[in-house]
């Protein structure tokens, strides 16, 4: 199985995000349009028939990848320091 870029994730999670909550406040035909597809395009994404388990396996695939940058520090680039000072 094909895994997903976390940063797409991460981008159609906060764009989810950011839809239910401007649904929340006003909905409008753009909204629910919009909302619709970027819950379809998290669904295939992560592989899942319904938003809920596309919303638990995305946060599982994140975890995954901050677990895995926090171990190969430098992999792509990163020197694994913080960048607070």
């Amino acid at each position: 199985m094909l895994v997903p870029d976390p940063k797409v994730v991460r981008q159609l999670l906060t764009r989810y995000a950011t839809l239910r909550i401007a649904q929340a406040e006003r909905q409008t035909p753009a909204v629910v349009g919009e909302l619709e597809d970027v819950t379809r395009r998290l669904c295939v994404a992560m592989g899942a028939a319904g938003i809920h388990d596309a919303i638990a396996r995305a946060d599982d695939l994140l975890t995954r990848a901050r677990t895995d940058r926090r171990r190969s520090p430098g992999a792509d680039g990163e020197s694994g320091l913080s960048l607070a000072v």
